[in-house]
């Protein structure tokens, strides 16, 4: 069963950033984007590096630890050494707070 839950407020991610989140003993990573707000892990799938000291620039979030990318809206693993997709999950905005949907 799926749940939508409160993550954090709109300003608390500013544009082209994103902030880590932890719900239910696991690491999410909320990023505010052109194309809105999106989430997905916020391990690496490399080496499980947390994502949140990470580059975004447009959809796009680098690896702080070996630069490996990933599309942000889909997850894609963009650039060696991630070859292993980021899981995504769906987001909504109301009343200025940022819902993630997990399971």
């Amino acid at each position: 069963m799926s749940t939508w839950i409160d993550a954090c407020a709109v300003d608390d991610v500013d544009e082209e950033d994103l902030i880590t989140w932890e719900h239910g003993g696991k690491l999410y990573a909320i990023y505010n984007t052109e194309k809105g707000f999106f989430a997905t892990d916020g391990l690496c799938t490399h080496e499980e590096q947390s994502l949140e000291e990470g580059l975004v620039v447009g959809c796009v979030i680098e690896c702080p630890l070996h630069g490996g990318r990933f599309d942000i809206c889909t997850g894609k693993a963009l650039s060696t050494p991630v070859s292993i997709n980021l899981a995504t999950y769906p987001v909504k905005v109301e009343g200025g707070r940022v819902y993630v949907q997990v399971s």
